[in-house]
């Protein structure tokens, strides 16, 4: 059954059309990677389908009634004191049906914040970027949409979360829902998509399977379109060749040649070109020392909690070390600290010879928004000089996507991927032996991206680098440093592929990320083995039926009031055993609740089957 069709689609922000009539149908169940290139136009289609957005011609159907959530690149949540009072005014549930429906809204959420290790009853306010991602698609699977569209899901997402995520998409498949999502990730869509739609020049190309054929496709379609373009620019030119004879072209019976070349003309200055590819170059600058970084049995507390413990490595010249882990696990702190800008609280860290540092910070920091690329790039000169080559800020800067007229735009005008750009075109302007690159990969379009992972492979220094890009980690990395949990790293040869095999990640936990989180928090709450349902309740079960509210209600303070305590700046004067404690309370009071849900839910249904059965029998049904 389809359920969204576009027919004819134009859409234009300024002289370049997003959408150029393209056509698009989505049936039931379908999971679409829509890709493209940075500011091809995803989010605005996106938008388009969701009615947010007008197309300037064309329309977007709908089938009647089609239940439809779309959750944005940076969701909002309204201010409240919990998640739960935070995600439910966000889906208009202020005015519950009744109770019982309020319960089963309430216990289907609860449930999907867990899986994406969130408590429930933290605060907003307090939260991470990566969290209030990750309670957005909570709410977004707690609905229970009939289609599901999703605008960059696993940025700010850690691996847990992603691989979290794709199971909650595989799950919605099975019940016949379908999903759209815009998404860079090339393991997620191998692993999710069923289709790919890449947006191209205004067009929609729809290819069957996952990014794996795709690229197999793809790589013939590009193919067959450069020969047909090299064959049309031959003809082309043979017929301006001809024109330029002059008398001969204007014969009679010759006219009809001369408005075939007339429409050559026309159709080769409509002709939309595919946009460049960015070229990287790094210069490695003075070779370092064969010792770039050692630190021995180093640690280092926050707050109250182990961020490294007892961690001893070093870092040779030319090793290209990815750090992996759930957020909050301390990866940027571990970087600081193998560059000797955060001392560790024990141990030792010694830093190698002729150290030269470029670090790629993931906040964008060093970006000035009032100044304008070209200022960025070379402040008060127009030439550029890497390695042995010198060259002018307008040519380097279109090495990496930038047009003149973008040059001397500020940066706050810049989009996401652009200012990736800008900053990696600043990075590599500079000599530098030593790369550290924090989540380099946000917003890069799979083109740059592949370009990069190139670059690096040839590039001749050492590389620290933190990702979630489980591709780009394998593509990359020659060894992987893996938080296990508890302040714990384990060193594995390879990239995140190679960890994965050697058990990497079945040892690795949630770490606790302070009051937006309760410590030992498992990702998913263990449900009980479901029973045959009895039609009728006995009087036992209808006095638990009643009692489940107040149960749960009850565990719910319980869990509140350790978060509470827990968040405390003086938490850690509790002691050890206190805190050991607490945890293991944390994750006691989660499998009780868990079963008070499952149970309270089993029960209820039952009821109502009952109920039912009770009022067919009552008519002669």
């Amino acid at each position: 059954m389809t359920l969204l069709t576009l027919l004819e689609g134009e859409l234009a922000f300024g002289m370049t059309p997003l959408l150029d009539r393209a056509h698009f149908a989505l049936q039931e169940g379908e999971r679409v990677g829509l890709i493209g290139r940075n500011g091809t136009g995803k989010s605005s289609l996106l938008a388009a389908f969701d009615g947010r957005i007008a197309l300037d011609d064309g329309e977007v159907r709908r089938r009647e009634g089609l239940r439809v959530v779309y959750v944005e690149q940076e969701p909002v949540l309204p201010e409240a004191p919990t998640f739960l009072e935070a995600l439910a005014q966000r889906a208009g549930w202020d005015a519950m049906q009744d109770e019982r429906e309020g319960w089963r809204l309430r216990a289907r959420l609860t449930e999907a914040l867990h899986r994406f290790g969130l408590d429930e009853n933290a605060d907003p306010a307090r939260a991470s970027g990566g969290e209030r991602k990750r309670a957005a698609l909570a709410l977004a699977f707690a609905l229970e949409p009939e289609l599901l569209m999703l605008d960059e899901p696993t940025n700010h997402l850690d691996v847990g979360a992603i691989e979290q995520l794709e199971d909650f998409l595989i799950e919605e498949q099975r019940a016949s829902r379908a999903a759209i999502v815009i998404t860079h990730d090339r393991r997620f869509l191998d692993r999710v998509a069923t289709r790919i739609v890449e947006l191209d020049r205004g067009q929609l190309r729809s290819f069957p399977g996952n990014f794996s054929a795709y690229e197999e496709r793809k790589a013939e379609q590009l193919a067959a379109e450069d020969v047909a373009r090299r064959k049309f620019d031959r003809f082309w030119a043979q017929e301006e060749v001809w024109i330029r004879k002059g008398v001969e072209a204007r014969r009679t019976r010759n006219e009809g040649r001369v408005r075939r070349l007339e429409h050559l003309r026309a159709e080769r200055s409509e002709r939309r070109e595919r946009l460049g590819s960015v070229r990287l170059q790094i210069d490695a600058g003075n070779r370092s020392g064969k010792l770039v970084a050692e630190l021995e049995r180093a640690g280092k507390d926050f707050d109250g909690r182990r961020i490294v413990d007892d961690l001893t490595l070093r870092v040779l010249r030319g090793d290209r070390l990815a750090l992996v882990g759930p957020n909050g696990a301390g990866k940027s702190t571990l970087i600081q600290m193998l560059l000797g800008r955060l001392p560790p609280d024990r141990g030792s860290v010694r830093l190698g010879t002729q150290l030269e540092i470029a670090y790629f910070d993931q906040l964008r920091e060093q970006l000035d928004p009032e100044r304008t690329v070209v200022e960025t790039i070379s402040p008060g000169s127009e030439w550029i000089e890497i390695g042995a080559t010198r060259k002018h800020v307008m040519s380097y800067l279109g090495d990496f996507l930038f047009s003149p007229r973008r040059a001397d735009a500020p940066v706050r005008t810049l989009s996401g991927g652009e200012r990736n750009r800008l900053l990696l075109a600043r990075l590599f302007a500079r000599p530098a032996n030593l790369l550290v690159l924090d989540e380099p990969t946000n917003d890069l379009d799979m083109e740059s991206l592949e370009l990069l992972e190139s670059t690096l492979a040839d590039y001749p220094g050492t590389l620290l680098f933190v990702s979630h890009d489980r591709a780009f980690v394998d593509n990359v990395a020659t060894q992987t440093l893996v938080a296990i949990g508890d302040g714990t790293w384990r060193e594995f040869p390879g990239g995140y592929s190679d960890a994965a095999a050697q058990g990497a990640f079945r040892q690795s936990v949630t770490p606790d990320a302070g009051a937006a989180r309760a410590p030992g928090r498992p990702t998913k709450p263990a449900r009980p083995a479901r029973r045959e349902p009895q039609e009728k309740l006995s009087f036992k079960e209808q006095r638990e039926l009643e009692a489940a509210p107040g149960k749960i209600e009850a565990l719910e303070a319980e869990l509140a009031q350790i978060h509470a305590r827990s968040a405390d700046p003086e938490y850690y004067r509790a002691g050890a055993e206190q805190m050991r404690a607490d945890r293991e309370r944390c994750e006691q009071i989660d499998r009780e609740l868990a079963q008070w849900f499952e149970r309270w839910s089993d029960l209820e249904a039952r009821a109502q089957r009952a109920a039912t059965a009770g009022s067919d029998a009552g008519t002669g049904a």
